[in-house]
């Protein structure tokens, strides 16, 4: 399923993509096998992920340690589930 999630967060820009990419990558492929950021300001992101388990990716999301970090870093999620829209 592809997703979006655009969060906002206090840390810098790349210091969420590092800690977040080192998150999906603790999960493995079989969770998310594609992800691409998008920087859209100096504390906001939009992460593009086509995530293969969507309940694995919750559960990480609502972990304590993901809980933390959040509070720590005064992160919020939005996620999106994204269809493609096919021409007629």
């Amino acid at each position: 399923m592809n997703t979006l999630i655009i969060s906002t967060f206090s840390c810098t820009f790349e210091e969420f993509k590092s800690d977040v990419s080192g998150f999906i990558k603790a999960m493995g492929q079989e969770v998310v096998s594609e992800y691409e950021f998008v920087q859209a300001g100096e504390h906001k992101s939009h992460l593009i992920m086509n995530v293969l388990d969507m309940e694995a990716l919750e559960a990480e999301m609502t972990s304590d340690a993901a809980k933390e970090w959040d509070k720590k870093n005064n992160c919020n999620d939005t996620v999106y589930a994204i269809e493609l829209v096919e021409k007629k």
